[in-house]
C-alpha cells in the first residue's frame, strides 16, 4: 500500500485542464463531502451496519479515485470488501487508516490550492 501515491498528479492535471477555473471548487467540494463520508462510515460502524458501511466505503472509494487520491481509494476498497463480507471487527482499524490518509490528502490538496 505504501507504494501508491497520495495524489495522482497526472489525473489532477487532467481534471485541472477540464475544470479550469472550477478546479478549486471541485477540490473543496470533494474535501467537504469526504468529511461527511467519514462520518457516515463511523456511524455505520458504531451501528454495526455492515451493508451501510460497505456502501459508504464504496461511494468514498469512487470519489477518491476520480479526484486523484488512489491510496485513499484503495483503503476504501479494503473497507468496502470487509463490510460486504460482514467483517466489521476489522473495520475500526481500516477506518483509522482511511482517516489518516484523508488527513494527508486534505493537506496536500490545500497546499495545491494555496501554494
Amino acid at each position: 500500500m505504501t507504494d501508491r501515491l497520495h495524489l495522482d498528479e497526472e489525473a489532477l492535471a487532467e481534471l485541472k485542464e477540464v475544470m479550469e477555473d472550477e478546479f478549486g471548487i471541485l477540490i473543496e467540494t470533494y474535501l467537504s463531502d469526504s468529511a461527511d463520508r467519514i462520518s457516515a462510515l463511523q456511524q455505520a460502524l458504531d451501528a454495526g451496519n455492515d451493508e451501510s458501511f460497505a456502501k459508504s466505503a464504496h461511494s468514498f472509494k469512487g470519489s477518491s479515485v476520480n479526484i486523484g487520491a488512489p491510496q485513499l481509494g484503495a483503503l476504501c476498497l479494503e473497507a468496502e470488501l470487509a463490510g460486504r463480507a460482514g467483517r466489521l471487527d476489522e473495520a475500526g482499524v481500516m477506518l483509522e487508516r482511511i482517516v489518516l490518509e484523508f488527513q494527508t490528502v486534505r493537506a496536500l490538496f490545500q497546499q495545491l490550492l494555496n501554494p
